[in-house]
């Protein structure tokens, strides 16, 4: 695959996907569907492994299955470490979510003082495009 859909975030954690499920080899893989289409989500998985397993893709998966709610509760807090060790670089941003006032804050601060994304910000992240069209409709 060339081009957009490379830089597609749903296919970017379909291929990670994959590659855990090669690494750990299950028979049936539980996948919380990132993407609307949950079953073009696990044909996404599926044709990127080289050995074929059961996917069975569903959106709202750490509601029915219990292997995925547990994996849920690790990377919950794997991602509230990760945010930890950003805070210590780089001061308090909340909690790194687009419904958090004090990132909001701490983003349209950044933007204002730095003129730039802080560096562990997707610039195409919708939230961050947000504020930079904000700030330059203020000016």
């Amino acid at each position: 695959m060339k081009g957009r859909k490379l830089r597609k975030l749903n296919y970017l954690e379909a291929l990670t996907m994959a590659s855990v499920i090669e690494e750990l080899k299950p028979d049936v893989a539980y996948v919380d569907a990132s993407d609307i289409n949950p079953r073009r989500f696990g044909s996404q998985i599926l044709d990127a492994l080289e050995t074929k397993v059961k996917i069975t893709s569903s959106h709202r998966a750490d509601s029915t299955y219990p292997v995925v709610s547990a994996a849920s509760i690790i990377a919950k807090v794997s991602r509230d470490r990760e945010i930890d060790k950003l805070k210590a670089r780089y001061g308090d941003m909340g909690s790194g979510y687009p419904s958090d006032d004090k990132t909001i804050t701490f983003l349209r601060e950044w933007l204002s003082a730095k003129k730039t994304a802080p560096p562990f910000v997707r610039r195409s992240w919708k939230t961050w495009q947000n504020i930079c069209k904000k700030t330059l409709d203020e000016y």
